[in-house]
């Protein structure tokens, strides 16, 4: 199985997507550009890790001026991609060395949006095809990069600021939290896990019953490397295609008699949708009755991958409108509240049908946030920081104890 950075919501930084897409187009405001952004700042990584392997990062994305694909190196140079093949051919290498444990390093990070990886013991595989970088897709058993440790933030930098997140989105695995300092000294962080968290969510998963902790993956010596997503759960059978369907069907039924509101911009509180399923179909209307959008009735690939039946494009109507229906299965508060989205956390995951992945992690932050899956974004769950004028970026490597 390959995966490019073409695609986008769980594969390319679901987070920067719906934050630099999705929500200023669906408000119809564009950034306000910042002069003072330099072309490049810096990313101080701190390995707070305790572990004593050598550890790799990598600075990989699209150079925004150009949209071209690539990888920056520890001074913040972009690096453009040579041309891939068929089958895929190696990659160069374009590891930074990392710091040691209790040590830090500092890189520069140019105008990109990509992904900041970062491996433990071992370099990471990348390859190219003929249309983009292939990245590690570990639900794929043949991966090479499958019994490698590693894991990754996203991030973009423009002339609109900074913004930089943890994702859970593919799976949970070596944590670690980033932040931004601002102009004015202050910092901002998130991303990072309760004291035991590492542990205690994988501890969770074990004991949750209809095969989560089949989401687990090691290596062939027993060492824990990740939990996978429940899409990819999916897609290895490590979870039943039918584990929210009984959910799905509580809800279909409810809104064939009942109505569900969907006020998706909090800044336009009188921008409303109306769903009522008719014909196995929910059909959403304006404020003056004509249909904008349907939606056929989900499977648990299109809630817990928030694509395919539940498909968000960047438009101003059925993409908001889709990702709170996203947001709203996994979190299973679509028969709790009809007017959706829901204003904070309390009754999130309440169900005993829900994204029980999502709901272990979300348990396990510092600070309840997280990105589990694509649109956690919604009603600002996600644990993702901002700064139009940041000075410097962090990302530390935290402890798995």
């Amino acid at each position: 199985m390959l995966r490019t950075l073409k695609r986008r919501a769980t594969a390319v930084g679901s987070a920067l997507a719906t934050v630099l897409v999705g929500t200023l187009l669906a408000t119809g405001v564009e950034a306000p550009a910042h002069a003072a952004v330099p072309a490049t700042i810096p990313l101080k990584i701190t390995n707070n890790s305790s572990r004593g392997e050598q550890v790799y990062i990598y600075n990989l994305g699209t150079e925004l001026s150009t949209g071209r694909q690539g990888w920056g190196d520890a001074n913040g140079t972009f690096h453009p991609w040579p041309a891939g093949g068929n089958p895929p051919a190696p990659a160069p290498d374009a590891a930074i060395p990392g710091p040691a444990a209790g040590q830090s390093t500092t890189i520069r990070m140019p105008k990109f949006s990509g992904r900041v990886y970062f491996s433990y013991g071992q370099k990471l595989v990348f390859r190219l095809t003929t249309g983009g970088l292939v990245q590690p897709a570990v639900q794929n058993p043949t991966d090479p990069n499958r019994n490698i440790l590693f894991n990754w933030s996203e991030y973009t930098l423009n002339d609109s600021g900074l913004w930089i997140n943890s994702t859970q989105v593919d799976m949970f695995s070596a944590p670690y939290s980033v932040g931004v300092r601002r102009a004015d000294g202050s910092t901002a962080s998130t991303g990072r896990l309760k004291a035991g968290g590492y542990n205690g969510f994988l501890n969770a998963l074990r004991g949750q019953p209809g095969g989560w902790a089949n989401l687990i993956q090691t290596r062939p010596d027993g060492t824990v490397l990740r939990a996978l997503s429940p899409l990819y759960g999916l897609e290895t059978g490590a979870l039943p295609a039918s584990v929210m369907d009984d959910y799905v069907n509580r809800v279909w039924q409810k809104y064939s008699t009942s109505t569900l509101t969907v006020t998706p911009f909090a800044d336009q509180p009188g921008t409303r949708y109306f769903g009522r399923v008719t014909g196995g179909v929910m059909n959403f209307t304006n404020a003056t009755g004509t249909v904008v959008t349907s939606f056929e009735k989900p499977d648990a690939s299109s809630i817990f991958g928030c694509h395919r039946k539940l498909d968000a494009p960047n438009d101003l109507i059925r993409g908001p409108i889709s990702r709170t229906l996203c947001a709203g299965f996994n979190r299973s508060t679509l028969l709790v509240n009809p007017n959706q989205p829901d204003s904070g956390a309390d009754a999130f995951y309440k169900d005993g049908v829900t994204n029980h992945y999502a709901r272990k992690i979300h348990a396990q932050m510092a600070d309840g946030k997280a990105y589990a899956f694509a649109f956690d974004d919604v009603g600002h769950h996600e644990s993702l920081v901002h700064d139009g004028n940041p000075s410097q970026a962090y990302l530390t490597l935290d402890p798995f104890n």
